[in-house]
């Protein structure tokens, strides 16, 4: 029997494949081989962002904690530790979100934080 090259199934395949790599710069975006090998790039980049994303989120908030605290005379590491022997619980994010948008409450919890310390 021969084998078929014009299938139904391969058609689907390059189909699914050449409309993941629209926009793609060149031939990664015209021909079949060039295009898979790019979107199995852009694929496993894509999987490796998701995780970094999380990464970067954090340290971002946590330069900003820390520029807030610094301005207060205490350091970032000092409010975490001040934070949790107070039996505060509040996630980096929400910290983040409080200095910027209430300052005065992110006020009270500094001031808490250092009652905690002594």
């Amino acid at each position: 029997m021969p084998r078929a090259v014009s299938g139904t199934v391969h058609k689907n395949r390059v189909k699914s494949v050449l409309k993941k790599t629209k926009g793609y710069r060149g031939a990664r975006s015209k021909l079949y081989r060039t295009a898979k090998n790019a979107m199995i790039h852009a694929l496993s980049y894509a999987y490796i962002g998701r995780k970094q994303k999380k990464r970067t989120f954090r340290q971002l908030w946590i330069a900003r904690i820390n520029g807030f605290c610094r301005n207060e005379g205490i350091t970032y590491s000092s409010f975490i530790n001040g934070l949790k022997k107070a039996n505060i619980n509040i996630d980096r994010k929400n910290l983040s979100n409080l200095a910027i948008e209430n300052p005065e409450a992110f006020k009270e919890l500094i001031a808490k934080a250092k009652a905690a310390l002594n």
